[in-house]
């Protein structure tokens, strides 16, 4: 049995959670802050590709990343590098696609956050960096960690638009969801019902430790020890 299409989704998952743990902490902490217009507006925006089919959001990637499009004839000419049906390219699609979960739900812990352990620490001469990264991040750390967990499966399984960036090239670009579509479609039903078989069992342990956070959540919430 080839296990690229494993290792492939597992290591394009892993990397776009980086990337949005990074963007979805920074953005839900400096939007919390802003006035409720603008904060709505900009929960639409970064909130979109939730709710758009991957297809469209793939499609939207190709208009800004094909080798005919401003970045992506910029990134060719310029470094002779494609941004496209590569195996990393699906980075792109899966970091679109899992960053609206990774940024509510970092948005969500930071508005429940007691502002007064932050005031505290800044009557102790303690910098917003350190407050932000040693108080307010822990005292979150919950939500965001149950934010990380949801990017990272919703990743995993994304199938939609990493197909329209990346295709699907065996041993190359391909991934589990992709590897399903296509032995569908040459009706090996054996190999495709493994795939998802595995794909099931993945995303059942992830929503195990989403739970797992929630109630620990709830329980810190109440006065439960964490």
């Amino acid at each position: 049995m080839d296990w690229f299409p494993f290792c492939n989704s597992l290591r394009i998952a892993a990397i776009s959670t980086i990337v949005v743990f990074f963007l979805g902490i920074l953005a839900a902490y400096y939007i919390a802050k802003l006035p409720r217009t603008l904060k709505g507006i900009l929960d639409v925006i970064l909130t979109l590709p939730l709710v758009l089919p991957p297809t469209v959001v793939g499609w939207l990637l190709l208009l800004l990343l094909g080798p005919r499009r401003p970045v992506g004839a910029w990134v060719l000419e310029t470094f002779d590098l494609r941004l496209v049906m590569t195996w990393w390219s699906a980075i792109f699609a899966t970091v679109v696609v899992s960053f609206p979960l990774m940024y509510r739900t970092a948005r969500g812990a930071f508005e429940s956050f007691d502002t007064t352990l932050a005031d505290a620490g800044q009557t102790l001469g303690l910098s917003n960096s350190y407050i932000f990264w040693r108080i307010r991040l822990p005292y979150c750390r919950q939500g965001i960690l149950a934010g990380m967990v949801l990017a990272f499966a919703r990743a995993l399984g994304e199938y939609g638009a990493t197909s329209m960036i990346a295709g699907y090239t065996p041993g190359r670009t391909a991934t589990i969801s992709t590897t399903v579509y296509q032995l569908w479609r040459i009706n090996d039903d054996r190999g495709a019902a493994i795939w998802v078989l595995i794909n099931v069992g993945i995303s059942t342990v992830f929503l195990l430790v989403v739970n797992l956070l929630e109630s620990r959540e709830r329980q810190r919430k109440k006065g439960g020890r964490v």
